[in-house]
């Protein structure tokens, strides 16, 4: 696994001048968003020039109708055109483009998959969640301790949530279908939800990481680390950021204390109230199903503090880019 280092790098925005280079770009088009990150190569890392990420909701209504809907494909089309813009502007050289959770489970992904490729040029691969897991702790790795036994790493995404243990490389992992949007659609009908919800909602995530428990050695990791918007938002949220500063969030260490107060605070509001709190308000409709996800998974597993990563899956998948 490439030990990466996600640097932003100074006067981003194009290629710029001098000789030529590759620069590369990652697309992940999960349940709830599009993004893109654009690097170039800088030794056994890359550095960042430009990143993007737009809500789409391709998986709106997936667990009803186990259908990509017309409008939500719509949306993604149009988020992976800007990508495309953005990538032009860059001149990007090689790129990788991923679909995950919600291509991977309606009947109707590999249609979704061909409508981009048609209006946009881009040829998405649908991935596996041992592959998704696999690029998630990869992306991470400078968190990582190579001096210490192997960490506890896990993604919350919109349709899925993927644990990994790893050190080097993963060692146990398993992918399990509850995510933030997946969530909040199946449990959370009342603005703010409901006991009953929260409580059913909860119930289902403890039985689903049985099987997390008798897949992963939990007993051999000796940190956790916690990948994507859900934790990133309530790391935002903890240290009081007004306006999202992945600088600040990265490599914060978060208590289980600390999340079950946002988790009760967040559960306690209405949509409207939590865009207010939130660094990024476009979370509000699906992160109290996520706080739910992550305070029952910090519970259940009896862990008491977390690293926070902004590295995730995107930037595996500029590692995957990277020379062997």
């Amino acid at each position: 696994m490439k030990a990466l280092g996600r640097v932003v790098a100074k006067g981003s925005g194009g290629a710029g001048g001098g000789a030529a280079r590759e620069v590369y770009a990652a697309l992940d088009l999960g349940t709830n968003n599009c993004r893109l990150l654009i690097a170039i190569p800088d030794g056994d890392s890359f550095r960042v020039l430009d990143s993007f990420s737009r809500t789409v909701r391709l998986g709106e209504r997936l667990g009803e109708t186990n259908t990509l809907s017309p409008e939500a494909i719509q949306r993604a089309v149009d988020a992976v055109k800007i990508c495309v813009q953005k990538m032009k502007k860059a001149g990007v050289t090689r790129s990788r483009a991923i679909a995950t959770a919600a291509c991977r489970a309606a009947k109707n992904g590999p249609q979704c998959i061909e409508r981009i490729k048609a209006d946009t040029g881009i040829a998405f691969e649908i991935v596996s969640p041992e592959e998704e897991a696999k690029l998630a702790v990869a992306g991470c790795a400078p968190l990582l301790d190579p001096s210490r036994d192997s960490a506890l790493v896990f993604d919350i995404g919109g349709g899925s949530t993927e644990f990994v243990l790893g050190h080097d490389g993963p060692e146990a992992l398993i992918s399990i279908d509850m995510g933030c949007v997946r969530m909040a659609e199946r449990y959370l009908h009342s603005d703010p939800p409901t006991p009953a919800e929260l409580s059913s909602l909860t119930a289902e995530v403890a039985t689903q990481l049985k099987r997390v428990r008798a897949t992963i050695p939990l007993e051999r990791a000796r940190s956790v680390i916690g990948l994507a918007g859900t934790i990133t938002a309530i790391a935002a949220l903890q240290l009081g950021l007004r306006r999202y500063d992945a600088a600040a969030t990265h490599d914060a260490r978060l208590t289980r204390a600390q999340i079950e107060a946002r988790f009760q605070q967040l559960a306690a509001a209405d949509v409207a109230t939590r865009r207010e709190l939130l660094a990024e308000p476009k979370r509000a409709e699906v992160i109290v199903a996520g706080a739910a996800i992550l305070v029952t998974l910090l519970r259940e597993f009896e862990i008491r503090e977390l690293t926070v990563s902004e590295s995730d899956i995107l930037d595996g998948l500029a590692a995957s880019l990277l020379p062997a």
